[in-house]
């Protein structure tokens, strides 16, 4: 079982859709059993695909103990790819109840992933370097960046390398590579943000970039993967085409 822990270190990154995405393309065109996990509480992955996020269990009752996971899984419109939701109550989960006196309470989303049977596990974190980040690198194997062509994401890249290299000595995983999205093939500054990106996770850059296309945020309101409702748009394609390329280096 792969688990994939999806991070970048801010927001607009295109990390839900490209977390999403790749658990459909996974299912629907590679027919592996894909477990979604949601756990950034603005809950636009659980919104993404169809649900309302305040009306379904998230993994915050299977953080305190109260819940096992396999009881806050939902099923999507996807054959073969399930859904763990978020919630509100995701939000400073680490402070309250039963984590709050557990100084190894990050480890919690590792062991309870032990209780679960997929090919691929993908973690949908927070744009940010807190503690349910810190559990999904804890708990995975992998880590897939999320990046857009802009200063500030790039930069934050260099903070977030600094993060993971912290939670790595401790407990290892492998950077995956690193996503663009929001990608102009003709933008001036592409050289210097590449370049960049190379510094910072040497030979990490994905060759497949997620191309500007307003039919991924036209997908979100259905509920559906832009597979189902837009097929043939050019995200569609790259998102197929990243699919394949993450595939290659698992």
């Amino acid at each position: 079982m792969y688990k994939i822990a999806v991070s970048s270190f801010k927001g607009g990154t295109a990390k839900t859709s490209t977390s999403l995405h790749l658990g459909a393309a996974l299912a629907k065109f590679h027919k592996k059993k894909v477990l979604l996990i949601d756990l950034d509480a603005q809950a636009n992955l659980t919104t993404g695909l169809g649900y309302d996020p305040d009306a379904q269990d998230s993994m915050a009752p299977v953080f305190q103990g109260q819940k096992k996971i396999h009881e806050v899984v939902l099923p999507t419109s996807v054959k073969n790819l399930d859904l763990i939701p978020a919630d509100t109550w995701l939000e400073r989960i680490e402070v309250t109840g039963a984590l709050a006196g557990d100084r190894y309470s990050h480890e919690r989303l590792k062991a309870v992933l032990k209780e679960v049977n997929y090919d691929v596990v993908i973690i949908d974190t927070p744009p940010s370097l807190c503690w349910l980040t810190e559990s999904a690198l804890i708990a995975a194997d992998q880590s897939l960046i999320c990046a857009t062509p802009e200063f500030y994401s790039i930069k934050g890249l260099q903070r977030l390398s600094e993060f993971m290299n912290s939670v790595s000595e401790r407990h290892p995983f492998n950077i995956l590579g690193v996503s663009l999205s929001f990608w102009n093939p003709r933008g001036k500054s592409n050289p210097s943000f590449l370049d960049i990106i190379e510094g910072t996770f040497p030979a990490k850059l994905f060759k497949s970039k997620i191309r500007r296309d307003i039919t991924i945020s036209e997908a979100s309101v259905y509920g559906r993967p832009i597979f189902d409702v837009a097929p043939k748009s050019r995200a569609s394609e790259d998102y197929i085409a990243l699919t394949k390329e993450i595939l290659k280096r698992l």
